[in-house]
């Protein structure tokens, strides 16, 4: 991550920038980890210090890709509430939700110096080390399993990224959150960020309790 003077930078932007930055490190992260694609598509690199696995797949990286800039348009205009990486069986019934929770940002940290940066990079390392132990702490998913993304804006409404539009003005469409919704789902805490850094966050996992009955 490269520092930036906070002195002259938009505080919002720079924060937005940092978190889409990690958001599509970390889908990648979790798309190998959860096995949702065959290993020989993710090449190994490192982010934050931190060996992360990158799909070369030209249409899923762009798929991702087009996703989190979309997100970070949202994102600059202080919209954006959380991201869901949401896990689904073939018949799309959501197994797992990785939820990524954003805070208001740290407007005081405008005035001061890197150290705000260098602490919010210290911190995005260790999501990627519990994202990259957290099939550990998760059931084993069906083969055929696939994905969606998810945005949460203020209003509450979740959108779905498969009814995005990349235009200028990146027009929402709400989705159906019932769809993406579990009942009762066992809670897996990951990491928070704590009160002190420019962005704060946590990130936790949503799995179906039964969801081994899914599994072949």
């Amino acid at each position: 991550m490269a520092l930036r003077d906070s002195s002259d930078t938009n505080v919002q932007q720079v924060a937005s920038d940092i978190f889409c930055e990690f958001l599509e490190v970390s889908i990648h992260q979790i798309l190998h980890v959860r096995g949702l694609y065959p290993e020989g598509i993710f090449e190994r690199k490192k982010k934050y210090g931190v060996p992360v696995s990158m799909a070369r797949h030209p249409d899923l990286s762009k798929y991702i890709s087009d996703t989190v800039q979309g997100i970070k348009l949202a994102m600059k205009k202080n919209e954006v509430q959380r991201v869901t990486v949401v896990i689904l069986s073939q018949d799309r019934t959501p197994l797992e939700r990785f939820v990524f929770e954003v805070a208001p940002v740290n407007q005081t940290a405008r005035q001061n110096d890197d150290r705000y940066f260098v602490e919010l990079e210290q911190s995005l390392r260790g999501f990627l080390l519990r994202i990259n132990i957290s099939d550990s702490m998760l059931g084993k998913l069906p083969e055929d399993s696939t994905f969606n993304i998810l945005v949460y804006t203020k209003g509450g409404s979740a959108m779905t990224v498969d009814d995005l539009h990349f235009a200028q003005e990146f027009p929402w469409m709400e989705a159906e959150d019932t769809l993406y919704t579990m009942l009762d789902p066992k809670l897996v805490p990951l990491k928070a960020t704590g009160s002190g850094k420019i962005l704060k966050m946590q990130l936790y996992v949503e799995e179906k309790k039964n969801k081994s009955t899914d599994v072949s």
